[in-house]
């Protein structure tokens, strides 16, 4: 995806209200060798684009007064209760050198998995996204999980997903197989079924009508 900017002379508060207050948003691109450069841009083009998957977790080329580079979006700020950016960072890219990014899980086939499909389950997403390391030319937007074949009372974990090829997921917090999705059945359709389950029995346990 390109994003376009324009170098950002202003500092300071009221420097930036007003570039807000001309429709702009402030920014900053650091990383690397360079020194980190004070950016602005087109503050509805940026509103539009974050709402965008592939904008937090692509490369991006940003174009800077004609001259582009590399970027990965870091963090950005909004309004407490506007529609509003007020604040934007980007970190450059080294080709050679691997990111760490956190990419969405894409959820395919749910609906033809058995415990959907074959015992009208509920699958329950644990993880959104995931923590990936990798060098900037093997990013993928998305992972995918592939559920056709998970059953009721069943997990995915970290180790059933296929990662893309020189991608691996960074762990967190001591456990190396996370959890991802979960199968069940819902409570109202256990209930269901045992209410059922009572009233047969004891059709099933009266003796037969003489005649």
């Amino acid at each position: 995806m390109k994003v376009v900017a324009f170098a950002r002379n202003e500092q300071g508060s009221g420097a930036s209200r007003r570039l807000r207050n001309a429709g702009m948003t402030p920014g900053i691109i650091y990383g690397g060798t360079i020194a980190p450069s004070n950016i602005k841009l087109d503050h509805n083009a940026l509103y539009h684009a974050l709402k965008k998957e592939a904008f937090h977790s692509s490369i991006l080329d940003m174009e800077v007064d004609g001259k582009s580079e590399q970027v990965l979006l870091r963090d950005f700020q909004m309004h407490a209760y506007k529609q509003l950016v007020l604040h934007v960072d980007f970190q450059r890219v080294d080709a050679t050198q691997k990111i760490h990014m956190k990419v969405p899980l894409h959820f395919i086939n749910a609906e033809v998995s058995p415990a959907v499909k074959l015992s009208a389950g509920i699958i329950s997403h644990v993880m959104a996204e995931l923590d990936i390391s990798c060098l900037p030319k093997d990013l993928p937007e998305f992972v995918e999980v592939d559920l056709s074949k998970i059953e009721v009372g069943h997990s995915l974990h970290l180790a059933d997903l296929k990662l893309p090829a020189g991608v691996s997921a960074v762990i967190h917090g001591g456990n190396d197989n996370p959890t991802i999705v979960t199968a069940s059945v819902p409570a109202g359709s256990k209930s269901d079924e045992a209410a059922a389950a009572t009233e047969a029995a004891p059709a099933a346990a009266a003796p037969a009508e003489k005649k």
